[in-house]
């Protein structure tokens, strides 16, 4: 039933002009930060063969356009999630859904699992516009493989708290502007504070991701990543099933 529920979601999706655009933009901006590094990387491919151990194109292009796609996921995320669940109840369709002969939980993990599935579109691209750099240089798999999990992992983060936010209103604009302004505040703990050891770091979904951007997957990282996600994977369908019982 998930991934019924999954791909009706995604079916919903495609058939909207926003899902279009949204992808058409992410793919427009993240290849144009790839042609930008390759470019750099070109410019000063000179000086790089003077040092010892240089740093190679995975360093240099790929993982600064992973970086880049995890800022465009937070600004694109809220925008995919405001529908979920808010415009099941804005079209009075959420009493069918609550009405039916399926959990809460199947309901909730069949549109993330939906809006994954749209995420990994997008996440493909990136590894394949890294892949395609083995045409004139040698890849360090290493990083490309810890960067395309960090996104991953941080794209459930984004996908999780824009679901719960659409949970909690009837209004697809109020479900966008309460995710976009929760993953501005945790974006903003990472810029406002410079200090390492500052606990507040530890909040910063960016701030994680920028370990598994380096090439170093820390098992505190991805303890968070998986915490945050099923907290409010957890919550939607708390709130949900609170709808069920309440009728």
């Amino acid at each position: 039933m998930i991934f019924i529920i999954a791909h009706k979601e995604l079916k919903t999706l495609f058939a909207s002009p926003l899902a279009w655009t949204l992808l058409a933009l992410m793919q427009l901006v993240l290849a144009w930060i790839f042609l930008g590094r390759l470019d750099a990387f070109l410019e000063i491919q000179p000086q790089l063969l003077q040092i010892a151990n240089p740093p190679g194109v995975t360093e240099i292009i790929a993982a600064p356009v992973f970086a880049t796609a995890a800022v465009v996921f937070m600004m694109a995320t809220p925008l995919l999630t405001m529908r979920l669940i808010a415009e099941e109840r804005h079209n009075h369709t959420m009493t069918f859904l609550i009405s039916a002969p399926i959990s809460m939980t199947e309901i909730v993990l069949g549109k993330f699992l939906g809006l994954m599935i749209f995420f990994s579109a997008v996440i493909t691209l990136v590894f394949m516009l890294s892949i395609s750099l083995l045409a004139g240089s040698a890849l360090d798999f290493g990083l490309l493989l810890s960067n395309t999990a960090g996104l991953i992992l941080i794209a459930a983060c984004f996908a999780s708290l824009g679901l719960f936010m659409s949970c909690l209103t009837a209004q697809p604009a109020i479900a966008a502007a309460g995710a976009l302004g929760a993953l501005l505040v945790l974006w903003a703990i990472d810029i406002t504070t410079n200090d390492i050891d500052n606990i507040a770091q530890d909040f910063s979904l960016l701030k994680h991701f920028e370990n598994f951007n380096h090439g170093v997957i820390d098992t505190f990282d991805l303890v968070y990543f998986l915490l945050f996600t099923i907290t409010f994977i957890v919550l939607s369908i708390r709130k949900l099933d609170g709808e069920r019982l309440r009728g």
